[in-house]
């Protein structure tokens, strides 16, 4: 397992290179059939999204007006002006996902907070796999598109906040990432497979520059025709 996550980071440019810097930036475009289940209204305005490396952090704007932007940590989401003023906050954001199902409404601190830790979670994949706390183990490979995919299945600590406790992510035989498979717990535990495409270098760094997210079997197959949320990523910068 070691060598296979050593491997891993070494593709995706040096866990060593990776620790050089403090965070990691990213113009995203977004839809997909999730944000009308949830009753919002997804729109292709170009955002800018900001990731701690170090630390569960991220930041996006404009957020829901061009002055105003999200901040998302583990205890804590708020939506304010660019000047500081706060539009809306929420404390211990995930108890406010309490019995919500695949269709629930989100209000926008709901989806702020499922943007924040997920933006989060992307952007640092698969280096968070080498932070304090995280588990991981090889489990049985996977075949699709005409290769063979080693899987390492990944156990998150307590205080990282993310889809599930437990996601697999699995990588080809250039050891770069292909796929990622959670359940977002805090809608009714919906399985999904993303999948990335497109990859390019920033920085040193390999990033994806398309991340399309499907339903998933019981089978560990996608629904190709359906895609809950989509992204494109551009514009990568570490700082």
């Amino acid at each position: 397992m070691a060598h296979l996550l050593d491997e891993v980071l070494a593709a995706h440019g040096g866990l060593e290179h990776w620790n050089s810097f403090e965070k990691a930036n990213v113009t995203i475009i977004s839809g997909g059939e999730l944000w009308g289940m949830k009753g919002i209204e997804a729109d292709a305005t170009p955002r800018r999204v900001t990731a701690a490396i170090h630390h569960e952090w991220a930041t996006i704007m404009p957020y829901g007006n061009p002055d105003w932007r999200m901040t998302f940590v583990p205890e804590r989401v708020v939506i304010e002006t660019t000047d500081g003023m706060v539009i809306a906050d929420r404390d211990n954001p995930r108890t406010a996902f309490a019995s919500h199902t695949l269709n629930t409404p989100w209000d926008a601190l709901h989806r702020a907070y499922f943007n924040g830790y997920a933006m989060w979670t992307y952007l640092n994949t698969p280096f968070l796999l080498a932070l304090p706390g995280f588990k991981t183990e090889e489990v049985a490979p996977w075949n699709e598109e005409g290769e063979t995919w080693r899987v390492l299945r990944a156990t998150f600590p307590a205080g990282i906040e993310s889809h599930c406790p437990v996601q697999d992510f699995y990588f080809g035989p250039d050891f770069l990432l292909r796929r990622h498979d959670y359940q977002v717990d805090i809608s009714g535990s919906f399985p999904a497979a993303q999948y990335v495409h497109d990859l390019v270098t920033a920085n040193g760094i390999r990033f994806p520059t398309k991340r399309r997210a499907h339903p998933l079997g019981a089978d560990g197959r996608p629904e190709r025709d359906r895609t809950y949320v989509w992204i494109d990523l551009s514009e990568y910068t570490m700082s």
